[in-house]
């Protein structure tokens, strides 16, 4: 069973049509180190955090998840201060990217999730 580092890198190629290459030259870390992390379901160690780093900017994501998921594969418990336990990592991207959002932005996305809601959308 993959574990949630390696679905996150799927989806998000899955999702834009990426290849590790892709990846890789994005995040400025080498093919050989996302195909490491998209296919090792237990990591041996914490990858480093400059890794990390690039990881996220080449899949266009916050680092936040990418170090929970990875910390998660390679067995090791990371604390954040100040930060809620959220157990689902696009909930978690989705998160950090509304934060990043002008005011008026958020209030469309906040517009938008109430009428999904009161739609009955699971």
């Amino acid at each position: 069973m993959p574990n949630t580092l390696q679905e996150m890198i799927k989806n998000k190629l899955d999702q834009k049509g990426w290849s590790y290459s892709d990846v890789a030259r994005r995040g400025g870390i080498s093919r050989s180190t996302v195909h490491h992390l998209a296919t090792s379901a237990k990591l041996a160690q914490m990858p480093q955090q400059t890794t990390l780093e690039g990881l996220a900017r080449g899949l266009g994501i916050p680092v936040a998840p990418v170090l929970r998921a990875a910390a998660e594969a390679a067995g090791v418990n990371v604390y954040f201060e100040n930060a809620p336990e959220i157990a689902d990592p696009e909930v978690e991207i989705l998160i950090a990217s509304v934060q990043k959002l002008s005011p008026t932005a958020r209030r469309h996305v906040a517009v938008l999730v109430e009428s999904l809601l009161q739609a009955g959308e699971p």
